[in-house]
């Protein structure tokens, strides 16, 4: 089976070697997404100090920046926030992090709920609290 991978140029550029997201059959694989913004050095909702460490963060302004980045990965690829069919969560902070969060997914996940999982790990390669995984299918006829 055949893949193409897609590069969104909206979304903030990759801090690796990979893809924005995959496209193999019917289904787009986003690689992590996380709240940076494309071409910005600052994270939004992150306060750093002078060593680079998290001095604090504002979880629902990364949640909605997070969201909009998914939002541009998937329409450059040619998909839909609707086709999203599964959503891995990670969190840096449950405790603290968690009812917001899910006050905020709601709000954007109110008429359309893919499966979703969400886990605490203990940090993120860049000084983020969450990052997303998703899973998005494409229609079975492309013209819908």
């Amino acid at each position: 089976m055949s893949s193409t991978s897609h590069h969104s140029s909206r979304a903030p550029e990759p801090v690796g070697l990979y893809p924005h997201s995959r496209r193999v059959g019917n289904l787009l694989f986003l690689s992590g997404v996380g709240p940076r913004e494309r071409g910005q050095k600052a994270i939004p909702g992150v306060t750093l100090d002078e060593q680079g460490n998290i001095a604090s963060y504002d979880i629902a302004t990364q949640c909605h920046s997070v969201f909009r980045n998914v939002r541009y990965i998937l329409e450059d690829a040619g998909a839909r926030w609707e086709q999203i069919v599964d959503v891995t969560v990670f969190l840096t902070n449950m405790k603290a992090d968690f009812a917001t969060y899910n006050r905020i997914y709601a709000e954007y996940f109110r008429d359309h709920q893919p499966c979703r999982t969400t886990v605490e790990i203990s940090a993120l390669p860049t000084p983020i609290a969450i990052e997303l995984k998703v899973i998005a299918a494409f229609d079975e006829n492309p013209g819908v």
